[in-house]
């Protein structure tokens, strides 16, 4: 089977069924197991006593026993599904649980309900499911371009970076750049005890995510031409031309071509300010418009937005799979 054909069904079988929690409430989710894997790997190998440079070969040593642990068995499947009769069905199967439209989507629309039916305190519990900064800290604006934010950038961290790796290396790409993502959240920080551990998992993290992140900010002003009703050129030409001016201000070098574009689509201003626990990150400004009173109705439209973008790479994808 045409491996751009499996990937096409296992974004249809997400797109349909997401993550269904009778299977979760019995098994843990393939990203849970990296977690685990990870949080062994850091209790194991960071020792509080090691000089920074001892910890950051160690972190070394753990981002390639990670990827030896679970990309391996999954080159190893890949294999396997190819002997298999309907190999192939099984790979879209297990491809589809490391691939997050329908949950992401799901996540991202409880906070505009919330806020809708209420008010600041359920939107405030609920945007805390979805990101770490500290939800008592946000006023009904904070927490609309929180959601949104979160939106933007899972959009290619959680859909287009993982379709990325499947259609370049196949199930063992896609198991891999999730095994990496995970490693980046949970040990990729600058603090006290991983600022050198987690170096390696952050500095890969930043390198698998540069051409998705790209293609996410190009898929979301595509998805704003399709999305938005009235002047959708204008808001696409807007979102193109922010998230070329403001993708640098990120803090991140990938992360702010995907919220930029989504700014400039909606006319707000994203990223900015913003309380984790007792620490403020005081982040510049993204946006054509400078608005910065977002409401539900502005997460509603990025989800719009990001379903259209969705479809379009999921149009990619059949092309490719019907011209190879």
């Amino acid at each position: 089977m045409n491996q751009d054909a499996v990937l096409l069904l296992a974004l249809a079988i997400d797109a349909a069924f997401g993550e269904p929690a009778w299977i979760y409430a019995r098994l843990p989710h393939p990203v849970v197991l990296f977690g685990r894997l990870v949080g062994l790997l850091d209790r194991m190998l960071n020792r509080d006593g090691w000089r920074p440079a001892a910890r950051r070969l160690a972190g070394v040593v753990a981002v390639l026993g990670l990827l030896a642990v679970t990309a391996g068995p999954a080159w190893l499947a890949s294999l396997a599904f190819e002997a298999m009769p309907f190999g192939w069905v099984l790979e879209a199967l297990l491809a589809s649980t490391l691939i997050a439209q329908r949950s992401l989507y799901t996540h991202v629309a409880v906070v505009a309900s919330a806020l809708e039916s209420e008010g600041l305190a359920g939107g405030r519990r609920a945007v805390s499911m979805i990101v770490g900064r500290d939800p008592e800290s946000l006023d009904e604006h904070g927490v609309c371009r929180a959601a949104i934010e979160s939106c933007s950038e899972n959009f290619s961290d959680g859909i287009v970076a993982p379709v990325f790796w499947f259609a370049v290396l196949g199930f063992p790409g896609l198991v891999a750049y999730k095994a990496i993502n995970t490693a980046d959240s949970m040990i990729g920080h600058r603090t006290p005890r991983h600022q050198a551990f987690g170096w390696a998992a952050a500095r890969l993290d930043d390198l698998v995510n540069l051409m998705p992140a790209r293609l996410a900010g190009l898929f979301i002003i595509l998805g704003s031409a399709v999305a938005l009703r009235g002047k959708r050129l204008r808001r696409a030409h807007a979102a193109w031309k922010t998230m070329l001016r403001d993708a640098g201000k990120h803090k991140s070098p990938n992360a702010g071509w995907q919220e930029a574009a989504m700014a400039g689509a909606l006319g707000l201003a994203l990223a900015g300010p913003r309380r984790y626990g007792a620490v403020v990150v005081d982040d510049a400004w993204m946006g054509e418009g400078g608005r910065r009173e977002a409401t539900s109705d502005d997460i509603r439209r990025a989800l719009r937005i990001m379903a259209s973008a969705c479809g379009i790479q999921a149009g990619l994808i059949a092309t490719l799979a019907f011209l190879l």
